[in-house]
């Protein structure tokens, strides 16, 4: 098939399409509010972001938010930052998380899987029971509006349990999973001052208990506004204490009481990974992220109450606060609390098929390790339940869009996308009614005008571009903690183009609408006036078996050149001789560009990545060029602190 008119990998049928949510919506929306009744999904995105007050009414309307005190209007100020949603309003986030216990009261809204992947159910009643009793214990202990509340717990129901208990009293949640060591919790956790902690004693992992109680010692002894702290004996030892019991905590048989609060007030503090200082605390609104996710959930995912929802995270992720919000489509979700390879590779697969997953949701890395590995997944578990992969982390490979299609099933809609947590949803990936492209996400989202800019601010379509979104999304965050005056979040999007988003990623809007994704723009290789994102590289090299995985840096240099070294982390056994590294060279040539062959390439011990997996190259480009290690990066940041030591050294030896 030709690069200009390519084919698709993947087309929804016609009974598909008609029975998607999005299509439902978008002639509901024509006889309603206007939307165009032809025309399809293209049409309809238009209409959402040229009429973004009249769409987002239609979805409140569509979804049946439910607002206690009515708004005046759906859009007072519309500026970025600073744009004012649904003023007036009040409603609960955790009243809509919890509204199918009415119709469904004894199907499950949770399956909580472990790594023996026995699926465990918590129903409606019993999930909303647990909420009840929490909320009101909260309030017993003082837990007002406004006030924080964290969790230092790995994706439990408890978890579930605790972040909607806090936003039923109006609490403001946040958590760190107990992967995190003292030092990152604490760089997050200080910064907003919680009055509550819930906490688990250990966790299981890769077959191995891991003992926290030291680690939550401390956490105690470094956070002196806590009130009351909650202990979850995962391992089954005593309360330390002074401790709460959960048990205890969880016994009443309460109906919960919502607070209605306004629609911009705090509903969790998300964290940026804070790879090069202290992490940003990033606060988004309860009605932002309602209506925000009943859209991407509900429209996007085409999600409902016969779903099961998987998506492989952590709670130190924004994907697991998105997997929560599944709840507020009625869909069944699926909690997987373990290693993502244990027993063994294909572990995912094995639980998206004992949990009945409709859509599973899983990292670019892990599709790629799989295919690495030789999974099979369609050959050794029953797939049949699953309509939709989705992967996020990293753009997923051409390989990986050919691979899922080949070894999971070919009427698979593949679905890439990407967001950030500074929304906590996508600006573009999953669309049910849209053909899917090999190396591409679908479209835009609604609501959201996406664009790729040019350096000058004007809009460049089948050219690479920054990813800029030209107008507010309920989810935007309504500020970073401690920013009193709004600087730092206005120089971490609005610096570049006044009063646009600019994400940091670079991106092509192709002329069928779809987008490809090159990597982060701060970390851009611009070889001779032509740049690449650093994902372009990662794939093509990463496709030889030898390579595990590879890091690619760009460094301008004091005399004007530029050097731009490849690490290789190397499979087992593989060597970096003049064979290998003859194939990695003409590989980048032939397959991208031959002024992006890298000058040098070094075998590496491994590549340092954050807490939530991501390839940490700003960083290492600092160390590169000199900048000392504590200057260079957060250490509470990064997996494996000790893999930084080797380009610290290197960067010595080449000064």
């Amino acid at each position: 098939m030709s690069i200009e008119n390519p084919q698709p990998l993947w087309q929804p049928d016609p009974e598909r399409s008609t029975q998607a949510q999005v299509t439902k919506f978008q002639a509901w929306a024509a006889e309603r509010h206007g939307a165009p009744a032809e025309g399809g999904y293209p049409a309809l995105h238009r209409w959402s972001v040229d009429e973004l007050d009249t769409f987002w009414k239609a979805v409140t309307e569509w979804f049946d938010v439910r607002f206690s005190t009515p708004y005046a209007r759906v859009l007072g100020d519309r500026s970025m930052p600073g744009a004012e949603w649904f003023p007036g309003a009040t409603l609960n986030y955790a009243e809509h998380a919890l509204r199918a216990a009415a119709t469904r009261p004894d199907e499950p809204a949770l399956l909580h899987v472990d790594e023996t992947h026995d699926p465990r159910p918590v129903t409606w009643t019993e999930l909303r029971r647990q909420v009840g009793s929490l909320a009101a214990e909260l309030r017993a202990l003082g837990v007002r509006p406004g006030d924080r509340v964290s969790g230092y717990l790995p994706n439990i129901p408890q978890a579930v349990v605790a972040l909607l208990a806090t936003a039923a009293v109006g609490g403001v949640w946040t958590s760190c999973a107990p992967d995190f060591g003292a030092r990152s919790v604490l760089d997050r956790f200080q910064q907003v001052e919680p009055v509550v902690l819930f906490t688990v004693d250990g966790y299981r992992y890769g077959g191995k208990e891991h003992d926290r109680r030291e680690t939550v010692a401390e956490l105690r002894r470094e956070l002196p506004t806590l009130r009351a702290v909650v202990h979850i004996p995962l391992l089954g030892t005593e309360a330390p204490e002074g401790a709460l019991e959960w048990s205890a905590l969880t016994a009443a048989d309460v109906e919960p009481v919502f607070e209605q609060v306004p629609f911009e007030h705090p509903l969790w503090v998300l964290y940026s990974s804070g790879t090069t200082g202290l992490p940003k605390a990033i606060v988004q609104s309860q009605g932002g992220i309602l209506v925000e996710h009943l859209k991407q959930l509900g429209l996007h995912c085409d999600l409902g109450p016969e779903d099961r929802f998987f998506w492989y995270t952590s709670t130190g992720w924004m994907m697991w606060n998105f997997l929560v919000s599944g709840l507020l489509t009625g869909t069944t979700v699926v909690l997987y609390d373990g290693s993502p390879g244990y027993p063994d590779t294909g572990a995912q697969w094995r639980v998206a098929e004992r949990t009945g997953a409709t859509l599973y949701g899983t990292s670019a890395a892990y599709v790629m390790a799989c295919r690495k590995a030789g999974v099979h997944p369609s050959r050794d578990f029953d797939l049949s339940r699953v309509r939709c992969v989705a992967t996020t982390g990293s753009p997923l490979p051409p390989d990986g869009f050919r691979w899922l299609h080949d070894e999971v099933g070919d009427d698979l809609w593949i679905a890439s996308v990407s967001g950030g947590t500074d929304v906590c949803s996508c600006f573009a990936g999953a669309v049910p009614t849209l053909p899917v492209y090999i190396g591409e996400l679908q479209a835009p989202g609604l609501g959201t005008d996406l664009q790729a800019w040019d350096p000058d601010g004007s809009p460049v379509v089948e050219e690479v571009g920054e990813l800029v979104v030209t107008n507010p999304m309920p989810s935007m965050p309504v500020r970073f903690w401690n920013d009193p005056d709004g600087s730092r979040y206005h120089d971490s999007y609005f610096d570049t183009y006044p009063g646009v988003w600019r994400h940091g990623d670079w991106i092509t809007v192709t002329s069928r609408g779809s987008v490809v994704i090159h990597g982060r723009s701060d970390s851009t290789l611009n070889r001779q006036g032509v740049r690449m994102g650093s994902a372009d590289i990662y794939e093509a090299v990463e496709r030889l078996p030898e390579i595990k995985e590879s890091l690619v840096i760009g460094i301008e240099q004091p005399d004007g050149g530029y050097w731009m070294p490849l690490f290789v982390h190397l499979a087992p056994g593989a060597v970096l001789d003049d064979a290998l590294l003859d194939r990695i060279k003409r590989t980048i040539r032939e397959q991208l560009s031959p002024r992006h062959v890298p000058d040098e390439v070094i075998e590496v011990p491994g590549i340092p990545h954050t807490l939530t997996g991501k390839r940490i190259e700003v960083p290492v480009k600092r160390l590169l060029q000199g900048t000392a290690l504590e200057k260079a990066v957060n250490p509470g940041s990064i997996d494996n602190l000790e893999l930084l030591h080797f380009y610290e050294d290197l960067a010595r030896k080449r000064a």
